[in-house]
């Protein structure tokens, strides 16, 4: 049996960067696990924070496909490269070139930068935190 796997992102602003996130994989807010209403019912359940507990934000794959994505903020900075990164797939076609730039184009405005473009394959990015991903078919 296959296990399900959860993404989780260390970052400095959790909601901020779940909201590039959004926007980069189409994904939305996970609702809240059940009994609780809201995501700070569920929050203050666990009882008080630690001094350094930052805030969080968890994100879904409204098709049900994609792996949950989590974000949770921690008190020290992002020091190195990531060892691990996504790969923003936007399908293959005759215009994925095309295509490939203008989602990267759509995350530039959204505070992502470019790192490397490899014309007519792929597109390096980090994201707003320094996260590096690619645009890719």
């Amino acid at each position: 049996m296959a296990l399900r796997v959860d993404l989780t992102f260390d970052t400095v602003d959790a909601e901020a960067l779940a909201e590039f996130w959004k926007l980069a994989l189409g994904y939305e807010d996970e609702p809240p696990p059940a009994p609780f209403a809201t995501r700070e019912d569920w929050v203050a359940s666990f009882g008080e924070p630690e001094e350094d507990e930052g805030g969080g934000a968890w994100l879904q794959d409204p098709a049900g496909v994609g792996p949950r994505l989590c974000f949770l903020d921690v008190p020290e900075a992002k020091v190195a490269k990531n060892r691990l990164h996504i790969d923003v797939r936007v399908g293959k076609s005759a215009d994925q070139w095309e295509r490939i730039v203008a989602k990267s184009e759509q995350l530039v405005a959204a505070g992502g930068r470019v790192r490397a473009t490899f014309d007519g394959h792929h597109i390096v990015m980090i994201d707003p935190e320094g996260n590096e991903f690619c645009v890719a078919a």
